[in-house]
């Protein structure tokens, strides 16, 4: 007789038989973001401001190399990271968890290697020059309160020009941390008992309690993963669920006539919110924080139909909602 299994159960089993975390690749992440923003940017409305992200990413795949060539040294930061970590893990919390971190200066060094990157380029425009020589000579305080705020998704007080440039700094600090955790941490961070359970429940990133900016259904085994937008930690959520309020009903697809079918916007009529998800099987390159950058006329369509993002891009600032 055939068993027939209840949404439950039908989870309870995919917690036990899916790997649950998938941690970015540092040598790739950001120049395969940076290939695909500049595939997205051809014959884009916003294709200046895409081709812009994509030397941003670039930028950034160089600055984790460089962090990544200049390893810790015992004690100073490395004592006051290994402090932080033991500190969450004592309280269940994600190790690396953003808001509340205490950042040391190397994530400043990142930023200013960026706008430096950018101002570099002979077509940069000249206001997205002011934007970066206003932000490479501000003043640590300044940027330390910048960064607070954006890491907690805080809208009054942001400086919107300047707040990609300061996420993208930030994303590489982040993502540098999450890939060079030891393997013991690296395990208790997929452990059925461990931060991944408690993403799986709150909807937030395991690794640093970011929000998601969009999921992606992976290809390889068709299983959608939830894709951080500070460190790109991917963590696993069953489909057909809002990846916001965690409820099964009243989940709706959209998309854009005439537009890609690998991406949709998966809302929910409990709380009113859509996230963006991804399709790797009708196109492989699709890539979570790139194309949910290039798919702004699909929020414009979720706009309409009253619904809010649940989560803005790290590149493009905006309130929540918009």
């Amino acid at each position: 007789m055939q068993r027939v299994l209840d949404p439950a159960q039908i989870e309870s089993f995919a917690q036990r038989t899916i790997p649950r975390i998938r941690l970015p690749d540092p040598a790739t992440l950001f120049s395969g973001r940076a290939a695909r923003l500049r595939a997205l940017g051809e014959n884009h409305a916003i294709g200046d401001y895409l081709r812009l992200m994509a030397v941003l990413s670039d930028a950034q795949q160089a600055a984790v190399g460089a962090l990544a060539a200049q390893p810790l040294q015992d004690g100073g930061d490395a004592a006051s990271i290994e402090r932080q970590i033991t500190l969450a893990r004592r309280h269940g919390m994600p190790m690396l968890q953003a808001v509340g971190w205490a950042r040391d200066g190397r994530w400043r060094v990142v930023l200013s290697q960026l706008c430096d990157a950018v101002n570099a380029r002979a077509d940069t425009p000249d206001a997205v020059r002011g934007v970066c020589t206003q932000v490479r000579e501000g003043q640590t305080a300044h940027l330390e309160e910048q960064a607070d705020l954006l890491l907690a998704a805080r809208a009054e007080g942001v400086h919107a020009e300047a707040a990609p440039f300061i996420m993208a700094a930030l994303q590489a600090y982040w993502v540098f941390m999450v890939t060079s955790l030891p393997m013991n941490l690296l395990a208790d961070l997929g452990a059925d008992h461990g931060q991944a359970a408690q993403a799986n429940a709150s909807g937030v990133c395991p690794a640093c309690a970011s929000l998601p900016v969009a999921s992606i259904v992976r290809a390889d085994q068709g299983y959608r993963y939830l894709h951080c937008a500070l460190c790109a930690t991917e963590w696993h959520l069953v489909r057909i669920k809002c990846s916001h309020c965690l409820t099964t009903e009243g989940i709706r697809y959209h998309f854009v006539e005439g537009g890609s079918e690998a991406v949709r916007a998966e809302s929910c009529t409990h709380c009113g919110t859509y996230r963006k998800i991804l399709y790797q099987e009708k196109d492989a390159t699709v890539e979570p924080v790139a194309d949910d950058l290039g798919s702004l006329a699909l929020d414009l369509l979720m706009s309409e139909d009253g619904y809010r993002r649940a989560c803005g891009n790290p590149l493009l600032w905006q309130p929540l909602g918009v």
